[in-house]
């Protein structure tokens, strides 16, 4: 209970902080918006072999894609945050508060997921006049299954930044790190078209199976295996990442 509440303490106070520079909001959507107009409306001949014939069914395969791409990018970059903090010695100050280290954790990295959220409605409001449509309840498992991914690469990047505690060294394992996790989980282009020894290879990437699972939500299959699949996998390697985050925090920041 004591976890819970001091979770949301950290949280409040990180939401307020972010209200205060909202430019981060909006630089963090420009690339995203300039692909959702600029390249998404290319996808429709390229896609017509699995079936994509309108703009509408364009946009339900490649807007999922875009979503993770947002966790990816997103998500892996917050640990600069965390690391400017440390400098700064605001961390250091918030040790000795009764507030406990993990929620000192945890708040930070769901400041990350509500901003990634926010981002993805408006993505997702966007897409509407190109012809998406989009359940509910299948709206509702999708962000969820994006939230989890947004936690899991905050986690993984606060622990990068721990372990690597400055910009110089940080920068290029972030980098290494995301693009080949970008490039093998099919979301600009779904792995359905590549060679199979690079379909293979996605399937031993966590966020091939989330992205699949977004896609058919977004196409309006619920009762697909692949979207219980991608849950599952995502949560268990959500759950490790905060793990591993929170021990490299208690260790390391004394």
């Amino acid at each position: 209970m004591k976890l819970a509440r001091d979770t949301w303490l950290v949280f409040q106070r990180q939401l307020l902080l972010m209200g205060r520079t909202p430019i981060w909001l909006v630089v963090g959507l420009v690339q995203p918006v300039f692909y959702l107009l600029l390249f998404a409306p290319l996808l429709k001949r390229a896609l017509e072999p699995m079936g994509a014939t309108t703009y509408a069914e364009a946009y339900q395969i490649y807007v999922p894609g875009l979503l993770a791409v947002l966790c990816i990018f997103g998500g892996l970059y917050t640990g600069f945050s965390l690391l400017g903090e440390l400098k700064a010695g605001i961390i250091e100050r918030s040790r000795v508060t009764p507030v406990s280290r993990l929620a000192l954790l945890l708040g930070r990295a769901l400041r990350e997921v509500a901003a990634l959220l926010a981002q993805a409605v408006v993505i997702t409001l966007l897409a509407l006049p190109f012809g998406l449509r989009v359940g509910p309840v299948n709206l509702v498992l999708a962000y969820l299954l994006m939230g989890m991914l947004a936690l899991m690469t905050s986690a993984v990047s606060y622990a990068i930044a721990l372990v690597l505690p400055n910009d110089a060294a940080m920068a290029p394992v972030v980098n290494t790190v995301a693009q080949p996790i970008a490039l093998l989980s099919g979301t600009l282009l779904p792995l359905a078209l590549a060679p199979v020894w690079l379909q293979t290879a996605a399937k031993w990437n966590p966020f091939y199976w989330a992205v699949e699972g977004m896609r058919s939500l977004f196409s309006g299959h619920l009762g697909d295996p692949v979207v219980w699949q991608g849950l599952l996998v995502v949560s268990v390697l959500t759950a490790a990442a905060v793990y591993w985050s929170a021990r490299l925090f208690s260790a390391r920041v004394r």
